[in-house]
């Protein structure tokens, strides 16, 4: 909607290009619900009237995350097979202004296939409707129409492939089909340049290894998962082992510090043994306490689960329990 066509301006070098502004309806949640596009659209001297169209279409998308990292390059090009026949021929190329990082590289391309593809969904549509309606005008004209038209159409010289111009099949070429050279300078220059990719039909096998790839995915998430749990309580043993070496040893460096030299020091130190050593076993009595009123609650709470499956099972009749079985 709200489409803006500028007039064709012809450059220096021969071609031709335009701007056009529209507004576009977006379904991604993570998406605002409209947004709008600037495409500029170059057409190559190479292209001829009512034989042949090559037009390059950069199409920047606005108010979209990321959108200041990529752009898309649409190339159409257009060839008469007959008299009433033609031939669009559609590449594509998603190109980016600066190096995402993975995730952000994964989520862009993803959504901008499945966009593109909804996209030309709708242009299959509408050039079946146009073909339709133009066939049955066609079919509705009258046989004089008809006669005096083909005259027209044969009387009209047609220009022959061998007149087009020079570098018209090097134009022709898709945009995301360059050389083995090209595709090794770009690879070594160009960070992030994608190649062509192509879009095979739907099969129940492709859904099948879509969702294949998924459950790898989520197995390695909970495999990285556990290993970090496992380096978390590993940590945390090693902590504890520290702990009480460091303490040994510091109550061993303690005591041969100073010995006692006389028997009131002695007694001291066995008085201090010993009320260390009463704490301590009255906090074992305090946690095997704790554990046996633990295992107490457990029990009567599964002789409850027992007692109640029991007089469940009793208190129904056969044909319940069948109806219920089955």
């Amino acid at each position: 909607s709200d489409i803006i066509f500028h007039p064709w301006k012809k450059e220096e070098n021969g071609n031709q290009t335009r701007v056009i502004l529209y507004t576009i309806t977006l379904t991604n949640p993570l998406a605002p619900k409209t947004a709008t596009v600037t495409e500029t659209q170059t057409m190559y001297k190479a292209s001829q009237e009512s034989e042949c169209y090559v037009i390059d279409a950069e199409v920047l998308t606005h108010d979209v995350p990321y959108h200041d990292y990529f752009y898309t390059i649409n190339r159409y090009t257009l060839t008469r097979v007959a008299r009433n026949k033609s031939r669009l021929r559609v590449s594509t190329e998603l190109r980016y202004r600066k190096q995402p990082w993975g995730l952000v590289k994964s989520f862009i391309e993803k959504n901008f296939w499945s966009g593109l593809e909804d996209y030309f969904r709708h242009l299959e549509s509408e050039l079946t409707k146009t073909e339709s309606t133009y066939l049955a005008e066609v079919h509705r004209q009258s046989p004089k129409e008809k006669v005096s038209k083909q005259s027209t159409v044969r009387r009209r010289k047609r220009a022959h492939a061998h007149l087009r111009v020079p570098h018209l099949e090097e134009v022709l070429s898709p945009v995301t089909t360059p050389t083995d050279e090209e595709v090794a300078h770009r690879i070594k220059h160009v960070a992030g340049s994608t190649q062509t990719r192509h879009m095979p039909e739907e099969s129940p096998s492709g859904f099948h290894l879509q969702s294949v790839s998924k459950l790898l995915l989520v197995i390695s998430f909970v495999l990285v998962l556990l290993v970090i749990l496992n380096m978390m309580l590993f940590y945390k043993l090693w902590m504890l082992e520290y702990t009480t070496q460091t303490l040994t040893a510091w109550q061993g460096l303690r005591l041969q510090e100073r010995l006692p030299q006389s028997q009131t020091e002695w007694a001291q130190l066995l008085e201090s043994q010993q009320k260390y050593h009463d704490s301590e076993l009255q906090k074992w009595r305090e946690i095997i306490k704790s554990s046996v009123m633990l295992l107490d609650q457990m029990k009567d709470s599964l002789i409850n689960l027992q007692n109640g499956i029991g007089s469940r099972d009793f208190g129904s009749d056969p044909e319940e329990k069948r109806k219920r079985f089955h």
